[in-house]
């Protein structure tokens, strides 16, 4: 005898294959990503807008049809639920059409969202509403572009 112990082989590989069921698709879970991303995003415009005016008593107005008419949690919500869905329409038809997807999203979203920022900047009733509505489509830009962008192909599909 050597003295030595005797060693025990490992019956299993040191880097398993998970079993069939537990395996995840990522394409499975992008349409989940991206509803969650509308969601955030829709959800975060709210929380700015109870910050601002519940907790703050600020009262954001929009100038429509040359009168002030106050914005509330309802339109804000509805703002960021049609935006979020739009972007989410736009990233899906770059991903069939454009060759870089992710990036040409990135620059159309951020284009996008400087010719936006004409609405606060331009129609809003006082200085305190221009500074709350801009800020509410930072923050819905801050989630959606970076949230999309994340789950956008990074080239286009094979023909």
């Amino acid at each position: 005898m050597t003295g030595a112990a005797p060693t025990r082989q490992n019956p299993t590989p040191q880097n398993p294959t998970p079993p069939k069921r537990m395996q995840r698709n990522p394409m499975q879970w992008r349409p989940v990503r991206r509803a969650l991303t509308v969601a955030a995003a829709t959800a975060a415009a709210l929380a700015l807008w109870t910050l601002t005016v519940p907790v703050a008593g600020l009262d954001p107005s929009a100038q429509t049809g040359g009168q002030d008419r106050p914005v509330g949690a309802g339109a804000v919500a509805v703002a960021g639920l049609i935006t979020g869905l739009a972007a989410w329409a736009l990233l899906a038809l770059l991903e069939r059409t454009a060759e870089r997807p992710r990036r040409t999203w990135t620059i159309t979203a951020l284009a996008v969202l400087v010719l936006s920022l004409a609405g606060p900047l331009g129609s809003a009733g006082d200085a305190a509403s221009t500074a709350v509505l801009t800020a509410m489509h930072l923050l819905v830009a801050a989630v959606l572009i970076p949230g999309l962008g994340r789950s956008a192909s990074a080239s286009a599909r094979p023909r």
